[in-house]
């Protein structure tokens, strides 16, 4: 993962960034309100009936699949209490068994002091016969004696009645386990049985109301048709994204006004509803989006933009049928494709990710709306990977160098993971979409699943093959900068800018052990080649190695003079990293040894990438610089600016 600490990326890259900003469109905007003719009125009508009469229907099927749900909640019910009456049937015999023995032991044991007690009880009695002159003497040692064979006579029938008492809980659970396990059988059988109504009541349920859907969808399609209703999700969702939830998000709601979704959007704020449904001039929102007070301290909206937004108020401010209120604007907008990066760059831009292929041929960089490829051999341009937003931040080659991912982002906007074939660029997945930047993509090592981390503070985690979403880790405080699998794919490491880095199950999501020792934002993190320990970067300027069983640290590596962006882990035990001090380093993670400096770069160098094969690691820096250099002396091999058509004063621009 290769992402800018706060401290340098959000001014001055902006100014270099804004050089290179391309008009945007917002997608469909409204026609304005109109009058429909008398045909359209009675479409319209007809449309909304077959609606209407669909949701009925819906709502009819609907609550035969809760009377199906319910039944199928009770037998669920049972087999659950079932199962926790052999469960505890089980954990009874168990108990009793492992205490019956001891307890044979002691009737055992009583039994031999009852036999020795009797033995003496005669031999008392008999020398009392023998001895009438000592008679009172052993008259006594005989009542002594009787004693303790009553005594030894109770220890024996106390142990028999216990082990009694044990052999009844045996036999009682044996037959409660055997009674629970038939019923569990019936319960079961019966829940098999119900389960095909209960599917065919869920299948026809999800027919009817996607019936519903798709009527309501086709007089919502002619109702916007004749201008009687506005697409919240084609036409203002967009809008509110692009130029409102910069600064009316979940974590700064301004005005307590969180626009994220929806549902917040029609809740209002700390001034009370921000919408009148059907009067747009006497609602708070667009009263301050039409005087120019909203967005704050930034451009007011656009003519076009303002009409959408009134209209969308004054057609009932509804959202699209099917959609859910509650999701981000973000997952309900239609998907855009990304502006095209410039022709030929005015000036650099900082490279935040570079990527050896697997052949070690070719390099990827990062550009603005481009991932960009490079022949190692001269630093030649080989091909430019478009329809990514602003800032590509991590890059990742699929083992047989046809695939690439790529994590990138247009700040407080959108966040991307996106999959595309390397020949010749074509999209093959668009894997996720958030409202801020993605920062890291992670292909575990038998390709099979991506991980992704980005601002949204949240790791996801795919299924590579269907691109389907597996897993939701909620469990930083702050972004989420680096992920990163172990070799075996049972668990995930993470960087954050809260201060710590973690590992997850990667199969159920569960924090398993959480890293403190920073104490300061973590950037990079990566697993030794045994699981057993992580390794982390972060802006103490150290490089930390930490135990995953406790999270105790084993060692830290310093000689940094600034921040450690990214750090690569290479399966033979070696780190290698890039730094604000303008190098990149290797070291040794078993005892920390510093092996070589890769010197040249005048500029904070955010991005490193090793190609064991060839033997070589490059490296990006802040003024989009690449040095590439020979691993074994350091020596540097090839240096280029990663824009392409950039001329800088007395060079040849690249092509």
């Amino acid at each position: 993962m290769n992402t800018l600490p706060a401290s340098r990326s959000l001014v001055p890259m902006i100014a270099r960034v804004a050089i290179l900003t391309l008009a945007i469109g917002l997608g469909q905007f409204s026609t304005p309100l109109r009058a429909a003719s008398p045909e359209d009125e009675a479409k319209a009508a007809e449309l909304l009936k077959a609606a209407d009469e669909a949701k009925a229907k819906a709502a009819q099927t609907e609550a035969v699949l809760k009377t199906a749900q319910d039944k199928a909640t009770e037998l669920q019910a049972a087999l659950t209490k079932l199962k926790a009456e052999i469960r505890n049937a089980e954990k009874a015999i168990k108990d009793a068994e492992a205490n019956l023995k001891p307890e044979q032991e002691k009737v055992t044991k009583a039994a031999a002091e009852k036999k020795t007690a009797d033995a003496a009880v005669t031999a008392a009695r008999a020398a009392a016969e023998d001895l009438k002159k000592k008679a009172a003497e052993a008259d006594a040692k005989a009542k002594a004696e009787e004693a303790r064979a009553a005594t030894a006579t109770k220890a024996l029938t106390d142990a028999q009645a216990a082990v009694k008492a044990v052999e009844t809980i045996v036999a009682t659970s044996k037959k409660l386990l055997t009674d629970s396990q038939g019923g569990l059988t019936q319960a079961d059988a019966l829940f098999v049985a119900f389960k095909p109504e209960l599917e065919k009541a869920s299948a026809e349920f999800a027919a009817i109301s996607q019936d519903h859907i798709d009527k309501r969808r086709a007089a919502e399609k002619h109702l916007i048709g004749i201008g009687k209703l506005v697409s919240f999700a084609e036409t203002v969702a967009p809008i509110f994204s692009k130029r409102c939830l910069a600064c009316h998000n979940a974590r700064t709601a301004k005005g307590r006004y969180n626009m994220e979704t929806f549902a917040a959007i029609v809740k209002g704020g700390e001034s009370g509803d921000a919408l009148e449904i059907g009067n747009a001039d006497s609602s708070t929102l667009f009263s301050m989006i039409e005087d120019g007070s909203m967005p704050k301290d930034a451009d007011p909206l656009t003519a076009e933009q303002i009409a959408a937004v009134k209209n969308w108020i004054n057609t009932g401010a509804v959202l699209d049928a099917g959609m859910s209120p509650s999701a981000p604007l973000i997952q309900i907008m239609p998907k855009e494709i990304q502006p095209n990066p410039p022709e030929s760059y005015p000036v650099p831009v900082p490279v935040t990710s570079v990527a050896f292929s697997p052949d070690g041929a070719t390099l990827a960089t990062s550009g603005y709306h481009e991932v960009v490829l490079w022949k190692v051999a001269d630093g030649s341009l080989l091909r430019r990977i478009t329809n990514v937003a602003e800032r590509v931040y991590d890059i990742e080659f699929t083992k047989d160098g046809q695939k690439i991912v790529v994590a990138s982002g247009t700040p407080a906007q959108i966040g991307e993971a996106k999959i595309f074939q390397v020949a010749d660029g074509t999209l093959l997945g668009d894997l996720v979409r958030t409202d801020d930047s993605v920062f890291a993509v992670s292909l575990s090592a038998d390709e099979t699943r991506l991980a992704t981390a980005g601002a949204d503070r949240a790791i996801r985690v795919f299924d590579f093959a269907t691109q389907k979403q597996q897993l939701l880790i909620e469990d930083h405080a702050d972004w989420v900068m680096d992920v990163a699998w172990s070799a075996d794919g049972t668990r995930l490491a993470s960087a954050s800018r809260d201060k710590t880095s973690k590992v997850f199950d990667s199969t159920s999501g569960d924090s398993l052990v959480t890293f403190n020792g920073h104490g300061a934002p973590v950037y990079g993190v990566g697993f030794q080649a045994d699981g057993k320990v992580v390794v982390s970067s972060g802006s103490d300027k150290q490089i930390r190695t930490w135990n995953v069983a406790d999270a105790k640290q084993v060692r830290a590596i310093g000689g940094f003079g600034n921040e450690v962006f990214h750090i690569v882990i290479t399966p033979e035990g070696l780190v290698y990293s890039c730094s604000a001090d303008k190098n990149a380093r290797s070291h040794q993670v078993s005892d920390g040894k510093a092996l070589q400096t890769f010197a040249g770069h005048t500029d904070w160098v955010y991005s490193v990438a090793v190609h064991p094969g060839s033997k070589r690691i490059a490296a990006g820096s802040y003024n989009g610089e690449v040095r590439i250099w020979n691993l074994e002396d350091a020596k540097e091999a090839l240096t280029f600016i990663a824009a392409p058509g950039y001329k800088p004063a007395g060079t040849t621009a690249a092509k």
